[in-house]
């Protein structure tokens, strides 16, 4: 589940490292045509906007027959105008670099200038070779990583074969500490050169941009001091921590009844490779050991009530949309049932990884997916609609506005709306009789499903950028990349792992988003933010029970409040996006520990005379 990002804000915050070396009689023009003055400053930011707003549409329109026609030709034409926007996006942020030097900038053309200055991921410097030696080391660590192949009873296995295997119940630990060794030993220690050679590039990329490394240029699109980002970021993990240590002792007191002391001890941290996981983010595979007596049973199927209405895709499609026109939004446009790819086509290769798709920045929204008639892709709609409507709401904001408020909003959005697939809304849309919502005694088990993934995922949500500022910051030098790694894992999520690990070792390579080099912290704010956003729709909506059971299907003033968020874009800081629909300017963890309250007094009852923490 992704958003599609080809909009013009998004190329502004291009994930792609430098393909092309900056064009230096091309930047000149720029200078002479604009001068350094506040009004030049201004004047070349619409420029900007207009000459990326064209390209986006472009584009947009071709990754789309690229992933929905999958050939040699349309691989070649999506990297053609990849390459394109990857130079352009480098340009203009050194170009916008010198102009937020100049004085007396109107806010709004300043605000501007860092959306372009801070949005790339990799900033080449200007060094004769420098952009494709970076290029080369980012493209060589893509491959060496989709290349992995860790060992399973000393046969290779590919990395989308072991991450099955890790959450398959009937393996042995030995079988567990084989598979969890042999992917980061493979995958990971080749990569150290390289990764310590791309970082040293990078942070001179970033110097010219005017940061003093990486690591701060990437915190600094947030609307606040770096430093104060970072302080933000504890304090919502110290809000929720105490949850999370609930949920480790519990998980790991069924651990060590299933597997022993000498396996998995009663006290301590848990042992990485027995969480259903490789890295051990999400512990959902292994609920089957954990779930509470009597959980399984909740009374109803969402697939087989899928079935039972007889909804094709395009049917489960239409029921999603019909949630936001209960909130008051307008249908979705023709174009979109007629454009979108809702099942996989019977002649060709496709991508079918769910996407959210903007193509003109305006009214042509799809999503591309392929629906199967099944619970996880009914929810799966939802959340990818809430990207649909959010980018429908933002249109008319100027073109480097056109994203969401900081980069957990977009997630954030989608999941809160997935959150609301509650019973009772399934009661609502006459999919379930009231006779069959399940009972209280099922909350428990429903909830602890959720944390599994949701709480289990925050603090390593949160260590994998704390892990890259180090090293951006040079605190974590190369030759303590793993101790550093495995020291982060164990302070921040209790864990350790399953054999000895070498100091010279490159564990975090085998994290895909350590080569890739794409930013983490939005997966921890979006999994913050989601939560309270819902929050705030059911304390508008009056709903008076538990949280988890809320539903505001219909209700008209929760969507006009959502809306008067979501269509402000990134056109203002966030915290005032925020404050919009929340009425607070602050993101906070309490409406997540809210949500889960009634599993945390019960995991407090299980856990009584247990040692917690580690």
């Amino acid at each position: 589940m992704k958003l599609l990002r080809t909009s013009l804000a998004a190329l502004a915050i291009s994930l792609a490292t430098p393909a092309i070396a900056q064009d230096g009689m091309a930047t000149a023009e720029a200078t002479a045509d604009f001068p350094m003055t506040a009004q030049g400053a201004a004047d070349w930011v619409a420029m900007v906007e207009r000459e990326m707003f064209d390209y986006s549409i472009r584009a947009s329109r071709v990754y789309w027959v690229n992933s929905t026609y999958l050939t040699h030709d349309t691989d070649a034409m999506a990297a053609e105008v990849g390459a394109e926007g990857t130079e352009m996006s480098v340009n203009f942020a050194l170009e916008a670099a010198k102009y937020a030097q100049v004085p007396g900038l109107d806010p709004e053309v300043a605000r501007k200038l860092d959306i372009l200055r801070n949005g790339i991921v990799l900033p080449a410097p200007t060094t004769d070779g420098a952009a494709t030696e970076l290029n080369e080391i980012a493209t060589s660590l893509n491959s060496q990583y989709g290349k992995g192949k860790g060992t399973l009873n000393g046969e290779e296995i590919n990395g989308s074969d072991i991450e099955a295997e890790m959450g398959n119940l009937d393996h042995t630990p030995e079988e567990y500490a084989e598979m969890w060794a042999s992917w980061h030993t493979n995958v990971g220690a080749p990569m150290k050169e390289d990764y310590a050679r791309m970082v040293e590039i990078a942070n001179e990329g970033a110097a010219e941009l005017g940061f003093d490394n990486v690591g701060t240029m990437w915190r600094s699109g947030y609307d606040m001091p770096p430093e104060e980002f970072t302080a933000d970021l504890e304090r919502m993990w110290q809000e929720v921590k105490p949850l999370y240590i609930a949920l480790h002792t519990y998980v790991r007191g069924k651990l060590n009844e299933k597997y022993g002391d000498a396996i998995q001890p009663a006290t301590g941290p848990i042992r990485a490779d027995l969480l259903g996981n490789m890295w051990a983010q999400e512990w959902g595979n292994i609920y089957p050991l954990v779930a509470p007596e009597g959980s399984g049973d909740l009374g109803y199927d969402l697939t087989d009530l899928i079935v039972e209405k007889g909804y094709s895709e395009t049917d489960m499609v239409r029921v999603g949309e019909q949630f936001f026109s209960s909130l008051g939004f307008e249908p979705l446009p023709e174009t979109f049932y007629e454009r979108s790819q809702f099942v996989k086509p019977a002649d060709r290769e496709v991508v079918c990884h769910a996407s959210a798709w903007d193509i003109d920045n305006k009214d042509d929204i799809r999503i591309k997916m392929c629906i199967k008639k099944n619970a996880d892709d009914f929810i799966t709609i939802h959340h990818e609609l809430g990207h649909n409507y959010y980018q429908r709401a933002y249109k008319e904001q100027d073109p480097l506005h056109l994203n969401g408020a900081n980069d957990g909003f977009h997630e954030a959005i989608g999941d809160m709306i997935a959150l609301s697939i509650t019973p009772e809304y399934l009661v609502q849309i006459d999919m379930l009789d009231r006779a069959d919502v399940p009972g209280a005694d099922k909350d428990i088990g429903l909830l602890l499903r959720q944390a599994m993934d949701k709480i289990a995922f925050l603090p390593f949500g949160l260590l994998v950028d704390k892990w890259r500022w180090g090293v951006f910051d040079g605190s974590i030098s190369p030759a303590q990349y793993n101790t550093a790694w495995h020291e982060l894992k164990r302070e921040y999520q209790g864990i350790t792992p399953p054999v000895d690990r070498p100091a010279d070792a490159f564990d975090p390579g085998a994290k895909y988003h350590i080569p890739g080099n794409t930013p983490y912290t939005r997966y921890f704010l979006a999994r913050i933010l989601q939560f309270q956003f819902y929050k705030a729709a059911c304390d508008q909506a009056g709903w008076e029970g538990p949280l988890h059971r809320c539903s505001f299907y219909g209700n008209e003033e929760v969507g006009e409040n959502l809306n008067a968020m979501l269509e402000m874009g990134a056109s203002k800081p966030w915290p005032d996006a925020l404050e919009a629909f929340t009425g607070t300017r602050e993101m906070s963890g309490q409406a997540l520990v809210e949500y889960f309250a009634p599993l945390k007094a019960w995991l407090d009852e299980q856990n009584a005379g247990m040692e917690s923490g580690w």
